[in-house]
This record gives C-alpha cells, sequence and structure tokens, in this order.
C-alpha cells in the first residue's frame, strides 16, 4: 500500500495553499457577472455564492501570507531574491488588505439586495454588483502581480519550500556548490 508523504511544517505549506485564495477569488467575479446580468431574484443566488468565494478566498489569503511569511524565512538570500521577495510580501499584505475590504463591502451589498426591500430592484440588483466589478478589478491585479511575483520566485530564481523527506526516502540533493568540493 502506497504511503501519504508526510504533511509539511508550517513553513512548507505555502506551496500548498497558495492555489485556493488564487483559484477562489478569480472565480468569483464570474458569479458576481452572472448574478449581475440574471437580475434580483434569479441572480441572488449567484450573488451569495460569490460571497461565499470570497470568503473562503480571503480566509485563505491570510493562511497563505502565514505560510509565505515562514518560508520567506528559511529562503536562501541574495540580493536579487531580497528584493523579488520583499515586493512578493508587501504585495501580499496589499492584497489581503484589499480582499478583506472587498469582502466586507461586498456582504454589505448582497445583505442590502436581500434584506432592503426598495433596492431589490432590477436596476439596482444589475448596476450594484457591476460597480462592484470594478472595484474587485483592482483587487484581482493586485492578486495577479502578487501570484506572478511568487512565480518569479519560484521559477526564476529556484526559492523553494523547505519539506521534510519521507521516512524511508533520501533527501534532496545537496546544492551544486556543495557537490563540486568533493
Amino acid at each position: 500500500m502506497p504511503q501519504l508523504p508526510p504533511v509539511p511544517a508550517w513553513d512548507g505549506m505555502h506551496p500548498l495553499i497558495i492555489h485556493f485564495p488564487i483559484g477562489l477569488l478569480l472565480i468569483a467575479p464570474l458569479f458576481i457577472l452572472i448574478g449581475a446580468l440574471l437580475g434580483s431574484a434569479k441572480g441572488r443566488s449567484y450573488l451569495v455564492t460569490a460571497l461565499l468565494l470570497m470568503v473562503l478566498g480571503t480566509a485563505s489569503v491570510f493562511i497563505a501570507v502565514s505560510t509565505g511569511k515562514a518560508a520567506g524565512k528559511l529562503a536562501d538570500r541574495s540580493p536579487e531574491i531580497n528584493a523579488v521577495l520583499e515586493h512578493h510580501e508587501g504585495l501580499a499584505e496589499r492584497t489581503r488588505l484589499t480582499f478583506s475590504l472587498l469582502t466586507v463591502i461586498f456582504a454589505l451589498l448582497v445583505g442590502a439586495l436581500l434584506r432592503v426591500q426598495r433596492l431589490q430592484t432590477r436596476r439596482f440588483a444589475t448596476l450594484a454588483p457591476l460597480l462592484f466589478l470594478l472595484l474587485y478589478g483592482y483587487g484581482a491585479l493586485t492578486l495577479s502581480d502578487t501570484a506572478h511575483n511568487g512565480g518569479r520566485l519560484v521559477h526564476e530564481f529556484g526559492v523553494h519550500a523547505l519539506v521534510a523527506p519521507m521516512p524511508g526516502q533520501p533527501g534532496p540533493a545537496p546544492p551544486a556548490q556543495e557537490r563540486e568540493g568533493e
């Protein structure tokens, strides 16, 4: 029977966690758009679903920032890596703040659409979410920029989270400079 890999420590969880906020927060605007285009009664369930995606995505941003900070403390550093890592961390903080605010604003909007009778018109149910999507665009761009800089760290500079080897398996090969001195 195959053995499951060990669960990484908190500082090794970042690569496992990071894809959740990206996926959840970039799919939510599609539900907002569908909800807006369907209008008041038909679109409500799509708007509530978008809110749920935003809440889950925003919560996962908090976890991703925390695991990223822990992983960043272990990263090999060069001046170039340090610059990109600091930029990535700053963008991650901005993403966390942006989506926290966007989620609260959207929760208020959805709450108003569900509870305030005079706002349950087709016009408001269509225009308000569409206007909100303009704000959401800023968040999506910030999230994408954060992800891009994280991708640069991995694919351009080779920065990886440290994960313990499975029991009975050899660890990772030492860096090339250590092997050359053998």
